[in-house]
């Protein structure tokens, strides 16, 4: 039997208890992580905890007091921590013209200040390992715009930035961080957006999914296992060497050139 990857470490998790972060959960208990999860709605987040044998701590990962919280969690009752995905997002729309002051400052909270705020509480722990792992989940609207959503985008890229300049400033006690952008991925989140799309055009939700990733190389939306997947190959040994990158897990939408595909 294959060795399981993160035997014998402890994860922290925001943004857990639904779509891409407890998928991101469940692959990582598979392989051999003690979680402690992060998340606003105290009830997935504990039905998840119980099914995977992790510890719940309910609360938002922008705030100090609840982020230093888990990571207490985590030292107290698995006595270190290891890793730390920073998952936990939200929306941040409309366009810039449009924003108000309060929307906006929400998008970058949820999106960006939620990241800095966890990382920050959980870098002792880290460092005090002499190696640790952050996986910082952005997303493709951090590479190409997205319409309609100036808070959103700007957080996302905002984390781009912050996973460099965590790299650059911890690599050399031991810690490594690095992003992931996903495309779309099947989550409740999308599934909301995609029932709007598919209201206005009068399809189905699957339609709807189809039809936003009808010019993507792989013509479908991913399962949030697969980005589970490139998040665990980053927290992993197996990415020892990988630090300050971006992992783009997007089914080929940013590599292509809309402008040009009625060319084809």
């Amino acid at each position: 039997m294959a060795e399981r990857r993160l035997e014998g470490k402890v994860a922290l998790v925001t943004g857990a208890g639904t779509g891409i972060g407890a998928a991101i959960a469940r692959r990582f208990a598979a392989e051999g992580a003690r979680l402690v999860l992060v998340g606003r709605r105290p009830e997935p987040l504990e039905t998840l905890a119980a099914e995977l044998g992790g510890l719940a701590v309910p609360g938002s990962a922008a705030v100090a007091a609840d982020a230093r919280g888990a990571v207490d969690t985590a030292r107290e009752r698995l006595g270190r921590l290891d890793v730390v995905v920073a998952n936990a997002g939200g929306a941040g729309g409309p366009s810039a013209g449009e924003v108000d002051d309060e929307t906006w400052a929400s998008g970058i909270e949820a999106n960006l200040t939620s990241a800095l705020v966890t990382v920050r509480e959980a870098l002792p722990a880290l460092l005090h390992g002499g190696e640790g792992a952050i996986v910082i989940v952005s997303s493709i609207a951090a590479l190409a715009a997205v319409p309609a959503t100036a808070g959103y985008s700007a957080a996302k890229a905002g984390l781009l930035g912050l996973t460099r300049s965590l790299a650059l400033d911890y690599g050399p006690r031991g810690v490594r961080v690095n992003a992931v952008c996903p495309g779309w991925v099947r989550t409740p989140l999308a599934d909301a957006e995609m029932d709007e799309l598919a209201a206005r055009r009068g399809i189905s939700r699957e339609d709807a999914y189809l039809l936003a990733t009808s010019r993507t190389p792989l013509r479908r939306p991913a399962d949030p296992a697969e980005i589970a997947a490139c998040c665990l190959f980053l927290a992993s040994s197996e990415a020892s060497f990988v630090t300050g990158s971006v992992l783009v897990a997007d089914g080929g939408s940013t590599a292509v050139d809309v402008s040009t595909l009625d060319f084809g």
